[in-house]
């Protein structure tokens, strides 16, 4: 997914508590979802950078400019990580839109007794 297309806010808010627990029915649980899943995005924003990182490779000729070069480079897409919102901000938006599934394990194994 790419997260640098969210139109997400840049800085935290102050956001009612009464909108995390709608769906859960507990604040704790909600919270629980929301740092896995911001884990999750964390995780994947780290694997994308290091891939792009490593596009640049470690080359060392006898040439500066050549580095120079490069090294801009790896400052505009650090930049452009920079500049994100944070895994944290995205995992809430993505709550509160209801665009994250989840299942609790008490459920799935009530499931599993039943049938």
């Amino acid at each position: 997914m790419d997260y640098r297309r969210l139109k997400t806010e840049n800085s935290a808010i102050t956001r009612d508590l009464n909108d995390f627990d709608k769906e859960t029915g507990n604040i704790y649980e909600s919270m629980v979802i929301l740092s896995k899943r911001a884990n999750q995005i964390s995780a994947d924003i780290k694997e994308e950078l290091a891939e792009k990182i490593q596009e640049f490779g470690t080359t060392s000729s006898g040439d500066g400019s050549e580095e120079f070069f490069e090294n801009k480079e790896q400052i505009e897409l650090a930049r452009g990580y920079e500049q994100m919102p944070k895994p944290s901000l995205i995992a809430i938006q993505e709550f509160l839109k209801g665009q994250i599934y989840y299942r609790l394990p008490e459920e799935i194994k009530q499931r599993e007794a039943v049938s």
